[in-house]
């Protein structure tokens, strides 16, 4: 099932950038539990990111929709802090930094 979260986690994207979050390096964990609920860990580009509600929903709404999945709960952390060092090689390249 962790495939299939990564899948949906793909088809989530940060408004203002043209990645996904996890290419950007947005997210920290994925963990499935055994009785199918899912904790993610994850941070933002920034702390005040302004589309910081719209990503939150969307990576709920994306991993809810898996069949399999009981329930999702997100655990938004600023340790360590994000940095463009955490972003996928083809992120780097979507984005001119290769």
């Amino acid at each position: 099932m962790e495939t299939r979260i990564v899948e949906a986690l793909k088809r989530v994207y940060d408004p203002e950038i043209p990645v996904n979050v996890y290419d950007l390096g947005l997210i920290y964990d994925v963990d499935v539990k055994d009785d199918q609920s899912v904790i993610i860990t994850m941070t933002l580009t920034a702390p005040n990111c302004p589309m910081a509600d719209f990503i939150l929903l969307s990576v709920k709404e994306n991993i809810e929709a898996i069949d399999e999945v009981k329930s999702v709960d997100i655990n938004l952390v600023f340790e360590p802090s994000w940095s463009k060092k955490m972003m996928s090689e083809e992120a780097l390249l979507e984005l001119g930094l290769l």
